[in-house]
C-alpha cells in the first residue's frame, strides 16, 4: 500500500477536515452509483456495470472509514481486511459475469456509455483532489484513496471502452475493459489486506493492539 515503514506513524483520520471531506465522497459516490447502474442496465454495458458496483463499494468503503476513526487499531484492520475483501468479491462478480457476457457477446450503447463515464470521471477527479493529501495513511485511510482512484481510472476505461465499442461496432472493448477492472479490484484488495496485516503485526510487537 505505501513504501513507508511500518513504524512510521501514519495518518489515522483523526481529523475535522478529513471527516467532512469523507461526508462529501459519501455522497458523490452513492449518487454515481444509482446513476451509472441505472444507465449501465439500459445500455447493456458491462463496464458501467462494474464502475456503478465500484462506487458503491467505495460508499461502504468512506462510510466504515469514517465510523472506525480513533478505535482500536485491532478494529480499524479488522474494518480494513473486510474491505479488502468485499473488494475481492466484487472484483470475482465481475469477471464471471462477465465471462457469461462473452457466451453471447453485444453491442452495447456507446453514447450513454460515454456520457455517463464522463459525469463520473469529473466526480472522482475532484474525489482524488479531496483525497490526495491523505494517500500514504493507514489501511483505513489507505483505501479511501485507492478506492478513489481505481474510480478515476475506471472511468477512463469506460470512455475508452465507448470509443473502441463505437469504432468496432462490437462488444468486445466493453468486456475487455470490464476484465480489467476485475484485476484493478483485486490488485487493491491485496495491498489493503497486505497491509492491514503489517499494521497488526506491528501494533502486537509493540504491544499497542
Amino acid at each position: 500500500m505505501g513504501s513507508h515503514c511500518c513504524s512510521e506513524k501514519k495518518f489515522e483520520g483523526v481529523s475535522v477536515r478529513y471527516k467532512r471531506v469523507l461526508w462529501v465522497v459519501i455522497a458523490l459516490n452513492a449518487i454515481m452509483f444509482g446513476v451509472e447502474m441505472t444507465a449501465g442496465l439500459f445500455a447493456q454495458s458491462q463496464a458501467l456495470q462494474a464502475d456503478a458496483l465500484d462506487f458503491l463499494a467505495d460508499s461502504v468503503t468512506y462510510a466504515l472509514s469514517l465510523w472506525v476513526i480513533g478505535k482500536s487499531i485491532r478494529m480499524r484492520t479488522t474494518v480494513a481486511i473486510g474491505k479488502g475483501l468485499s473488494l475481492s468479491f466484487i472484483g470475482a462478480w465481475v469477471l464471471l459475469s462477465t465471462i457469461y457476457q462473452m457466451t453471447g457477446v453485444h453491442s452495447p450503447e456507446p453514447v450513454t456509455m460515454s456520457w455517463v463515464a464522463a459525469a463520473a470521471l469529473g466526480v472522482n477527479i475532484l474525489s482524488v483532489i479531496l483525497l490526495i493529501s491523505y494517500k500514504d495513511g493507514d489501511a483505513n485511510v489507505r483505501s479511501v484513496w485507492l478506492c478513489s482512484r481505481n474510480d478515476a481510472i475506471g472511468n477512463v476505461a469506460v470512455i475508452l471502452a465507448a470509443s473502441g465499442v463505437w469504432a468496432t461496432q462490437s462488444g468486445w472493448p466493453d468486456l475487455i475493459v470490464a476484465f480489467f477492472m476485475a484485476t484493478l479490484f483485486f490488485s487493491s484488495s491485496l495491498q489493503i489486506i497486505r497491509q492491514a496485516l503489517a499494521e497488526r503485526r506491528e501494533a502486537l510487537l509493540h504491544n499497542t493492539m
